[in-house]
């Protein structure tokens, strides 16, 4: 049986601090990034290549190959060859390398990342609703802080 969030049921306290944070976290993992994946298919692009676009976009020349490799294997849960996604994108005429190594986005590019995001939007949407905005931000907090506990770098990424 499919629970919706309109079905959701309220729990004690005592009850919910019980509750496996790994086990939430990670059903909540699936389905947040599951939705981006299938929106970003349709644009025939995977959730590195929306990476690789997002980083060229926000800072342009900054990002060679191997620095962003190293900036984005931590979030890589595929096993992606960067590689194939820097060349990828390069074909499609998306990306472009100044003579340093630098990737920018070209026109297309920009206006795929835009028709990308414009995708994602409604998912973004989905994943706050009937969430406080003080309510998410402490959620947020609260995985960072579970993150550093646990060794890993809970700031906020560049």
């Amino acid at each position: 049986m499919t629970t919706h969030a309109e079905d959701l049921k309220e729990y004690p306290h005592e009850e919910l601090a019980a509750q496996p944070i790994g086990a939430w976290t990670g059903q909540a993992y699936l389905r947040v990034v599951g939705a981006l994946r299938a929106q970003l298919a349709v644009e025939g692009l995977t959730q590195p290549h929306w990476w690789t676009l997002n980083h060229a976009a926000g800072a342009p020349g900054r990002w060679t190959r191997a620095t962003l490799t190293e900036r984005l294997t931590p979030y890589d849960d595929l096993d992606t060859d960067f590689e194939a996604v820097y060349d990828d994108l390069v074909a499609r005429g998306w990306l472009i390398e100044d003579e340093t190594g630098g990737m920018a986005l070209t026109e297309e590019g920009e206006a795929g990342r835009i028709r990308a995001r414009d995708r994602n939007l409604p998912v973004h949407r989905q994943t706050h609703e009937g969430i406080y905005t003080a309510d998410f931000v402490t959620t947020i907090n609260v995985l960072r802080r579970i993150v550093a506990n646990l060794g890993g770098n809970g700031n906020l990424p560049e």
